[in-house]
């Protein structure tokens, strides 16, 4: 039954590209946005390393003292390690966004097939992937697809199949 469920998801190579296209037109968006916020986070970055260039100089030149050179210099630091940890993670992001969208199209398509291959255990795992609120009601399976899969399926309202005879 639960096969029959995953038989929904099922969609031919015509489908597999036109769904790689917009894959792909998504990706140059989400790519700008990225390339925006990472040169946010630059320009900060870059700021606050100018302060604290000219806050040193302060320093030396005896307009500043130690103590508020320290915490002022201490904060900021701790300011651009963030706008580092930020950079990074928005880089991370803009090489996994088109893998793994890819995959769960590919994991979409291929769902049945695998599942009547898989070990129990497997199975199991991907079902909770796909689906979410799984109920057995008279002699019926009932279950959503999970997002993105449920914009993949046939019939985006609930499921419904009968058991076999």
């Amino acid at each position: 039954m639960f096969g029959a469920l995953l038989d929904k998801l099922q969609f031919d190579e015509e489908v597999l590209d036109w769904m790689r296209d917009a894959l792909k037109a998504s990706y140059a968006d989400e790519r700008r946005e990225q390339q925006q916020a990472i040169q946010r986070c630059q320009t900060q970055y870059k700021r606050l390393e100018d302060r604290l260039q000219a806050m040193y100089l302060d320093k030396l030149d005896g307009r500043i003292d130690n103590a508020f050179h320290d915490s002022m210099s201490a904060q900021w630091r701790v300011e651009q390690a963030r706008l580092l940890r930020e950079i990074e993670r928005h880089s991370e992001a803009q090489e996994s966004y088109m893998e793994d969208g890819l995959r769960l199209l590919e994991l979409a398509r291929d769902a049945s097939r695998l599942f009547a291959k898989q070990a129990a255990n497997e199975k199991k795992r991907l079902l909770n992937l796909v689906l979410s609120n799984c109920e057995w009601d008279r002699g019926e399976v009932r279950a959503n697809f999970r997002q993105p899969f449920d914009h993949l399926q046939n019939q985006r309202q609930r499921c419904r199949v009968m058991p076999p005879g």
